[in-house]
């Protein structure tokens, strides 16, 4: 997989603006994805738990990760600084990149803005998560609607073509506008009532803000349907009062999931981790009527695999910048 991404001596920039218009198979970045989580028990991966650094105060968020993804041979740095992370200010302000190296040879790939890919490897994410625990599934939900909820039906939709209800639910009437927008040829329905539609849904997807003015609680949701939580919108009683619960990596929830945790602390335990269910090594669900409770924390090793694929794309339509660095 070795190509020439710069000289010696060079590193390539990706910003947002040279990844705008790349052609993105939302097919293939599942695809990607999931070899990603498959490469973590097959050998060749690690993915080491994030740091994170909170002011007391809250007034800013800072965390780092590094992973290698054996599948694609590479090595991935991840920093990501965000101040006012509670909106409380009125001056939210996020910043992230990744370093991009490619562990077979030794050259750096790119230094890259991850404006389009962390939508994109937690879509696919929840993507999985739905397929493996309703395969079946036939309507789908999404509270939230800012950046995650506008990709998480255009990529629920790829891991499930026969979804025949898509709803979402949200207070901001542009943001309602473009998750409509965003699927092509479907109707998006615009719910009002959020527990009635909950009540209906096979697969709910949590990707508010820290500004939901609702969340889905477990005594809404209807027997065998799933709730994938990578935001905001989801009760922590429904991680409490699940049948079955599945994370991508238990360590990281422990880590990132401080809002879900009982009065006393406490986290119920996680029945199966993701990388385990792709391998077909441990169920999505123990029963068919089980409501299933998939918490997405964010993994560096699929922000390797999948920044790769993005470079790959970048490189072949002559995007990136190349500026003498070392």
């Amino acid at each position: 997989m070795s190509q020439n991404y710069a000289a010696p001596g060079q590193l390539w920039l990706l910003p947002q603006s040279q990844q705008e218009g790349l052609d993105f198979d939302y097919r293939q970045v599942i695809s990607v994805v999931e070899k990603a989580y498959r490469a973590l028990r097959e050998g060749g991966s690690d993915n080491p738990v994030k740091t994170i650094i909170e002011d007391s105060d809250h007034h800013s968020l800072s965390y780092s990760m590094v992973a290698r993804d054996g599948a694609s041979g590479t090595v991935c740095f991840k920093a990501v600084y965000e101040f006012d992370p509670r909106r409380s200010r009125d001056s939210y302000r996020f910043h992230s990149f990744i370093f991009l190296a490619d562990d077979t040879t030794g050259a750096p790939i790119a230094l890259m803005d991850v404006v389009k890919l962390g939508p994109l490897r937690s879509s696919a994410t929840t993507a999985l998560f739905a397929r493996a625990a309703c395969p079946d599934a036939r309507s789908a939900l999404v509270v939230g609607t800012g950046v995650q909820g506008r990709m998480a039906l255009p990529m629920l939709l790829a891991a499930l073509p026969e979804l025949d209800r898509l709803q979402v639910f949200g207070t901001y009437p542009d943001g309602l506008r473009a998750v409509q927008d965003s699927v092509a040829d479907r109707e998006v329905e615009v719910v009002e009532d959020l527990r009635r539609a909950a009540g209906e849904a096979d697969i709910v997807i949590g990707v508010a803000g820290l500004s939901v003015t609702e969340e889905v609680r477990r005594e809404w949701m209807k027997p065998g349907s799933v709730a994938v939580l990578l935001g905001y919108g989801v009760h922590a009683d429904v991680c409490h009062g699940a049948d079955y619960r599945i994370a991508t990596d238990t360590a990281q929830m422990h880590a990132t999931c401080d809002d879900l945790r009982g009065e006393d602390g406490s986290l119920p335990s996680v029945d199966a981790e993701l990388p385990d269910i792709l391998l077909g090594r441990a169920p999505a669900r123990r029963a068919p009527d089980d409501v299933v409770f998939a918490y997405n924390s964010g993994m560096a090793v699929t922000d390797a695999a999948l920044g790769r694929y993005i470079a790959d794309l970048a490189l072949a339509a002559g995007r990136g910048e190349r500026a003498d660095f070392w």
